[in-house]
């Protein structure tokens, strides 16, 4: 009876047939996209990188540039880039989340446990990120489901496309289902080099992002995971309780050990890094990016004009923020230096809202709500 279809009919069951299995789903209606293997030329740079495919991996995920970049650990206990994807898109401001439906991107330092793979997601395939954290907790921010998925489209998650979800799925499946506990992810505003850290040093998120650095440095010196706690409402890295207890996020931190060569190295870091921003700070003018609702990687520009709210991808206005230099004889007091954090917040504030009209003749347009993924 197959046979005796007119040659219309069986081109259109063939059709139906071959787009059912490009779906991704077995006849229960479960996705099987979660068991696709890892392709076989990334498996090939891991080969060339040094890396079993059954290694720890770690995430490093960078707004600004909109770039997310997975590592694998190497025999000796230390991490190796392996590949950097184009992040197709992303919502919301730099900056920390705070609260439900402000549509930001997170910050900081999060765990992907296995529990969090989510390989029946509506958007192709994903895994929630951990937020909140510990910190976002003590600082009482809200919301959740914070996902890595595909569809290229983004309310508050990391979007990428359909393939790279799911290359980057099972190289997160496969470390998880060989013995890794949790894979690290590291969420951060931009790379936390001088030159960024030069033109953002008036924005009121500053305190924030440095600790954030400090965590990248860790990172960065040691090329090793950094253990990540919370206490006195700040993180700390690669540091214990002398007392042996744990730590409270909202307590005062106790006293805390450290490795001392770790703690060189990084202190070393940063005041290289730190002198090398006071310098750019003498030329490169302090701004603040104000984003109509988030970006995507310049490489998607051209390629998927789709993107849910494409008329929210237009590059973000550039604020020049004025730094008052303290009045003579009161350099370095208290009250001059609270009063100019303040004066940069409000100019910052009343910076970005004339950014907004300037660009886009409007008031601040964005809308709140989430989504289920």
């Amino acid at each position: 009876m197959f046979l005796s279809l007119p040659k219309r009919a069986l081109a259109l069951l063939s059709a139906s047939l071959g787009a059912a299995a490009l779906a991704g789903c077995d006849d229960t209606g479960v996705s099987n996209r979660g068991a696709v293997p890892i392709p076989a030329e990334t498996l090939a740079l891991m080969e060339q990188t040094g890396v079993s495919k059954d290694a720890p991996t770690l995430i490093r995920a960078y707004k600004k540039e909109a770039e997310l970049e997975v590592w694998k650990m190497k025999p000796d206990g230390r991490y190796a880039k392996l590949k950097t994807y184009p992040m197709c898109r992303w919502s919301g401001q730099l900056g920390p989340k705070t609260r439900e439906g402000d549509r930001q991107v997170p910050e900081g330092f999060y765990a992907i446990a296995p529990g969090q793979l989510n390989p029946n997601s509506s958007y192709y395939l994903s895994f929630n990120v951990g937020y909140p954290n510990a910190y976002d907790r003590a600082h009482g921010s809200t919301g959740g489901t914070i996902m890595v998925h595909g569809a290229c489209s983004s309310a508050g998650c990391f979007s990428m496309t359909d393939r790279q979800i799911a290359e980057i799925y099972a190289i997160v499946r496969t470390s998880l289902s060989n013995g890794q506990h949790a894979v690290q992810m590291q969420s951060y505003p931009f790379r936390m080099t001088a030159e960024n850290l030069a033109k953002h040093r008036l924005d009121p998120h500053l305190a924030f992002w440095r600790q954030l650095k400090e965590g990248s440095d860790h990172f960065e010196t040691t090329l090793q995971e950094p253990s990540v706690g919370v206490c006195g409402r700040r993180y700390v890295f690669n540091a214990q309780p002398a007392n042996g207890r744990e730590i409270d996020p909202e307590a005062a931190c106790p006293p805390l050990t450290v490795d001392r060569q770790t703690a060189a190295l990084v202190a070393e870091k940063q005041r290289q890094d730190e002198a090398r921003i006071a310098e750019l700070s003498k030329d490169v003018p302090a701004v603040k990016l104000v984003y109509r609702d988030g970006g995507q990687h310049p490489s998607f520009t051209a390629k998927i004009p789709d993107v849910g709210s494409p008329e929210a991808l237009v590059p973000p206005a550039e604020i020049a923020l004025e730094e008052k230099k303290p009045a003579p004889g009161k350099k370095g007091s208290p009250t001059a230096a609270s009063d100019k954090k303040a004066k940069a917040e409000r100019e910052a504030d009343a910076g970005a809202a004339r950014g907004w009209v300037a660009l886009h003749g409007q008031s601040d347009p964005r809308p709140t709500g989430t989504i289920t993924r």
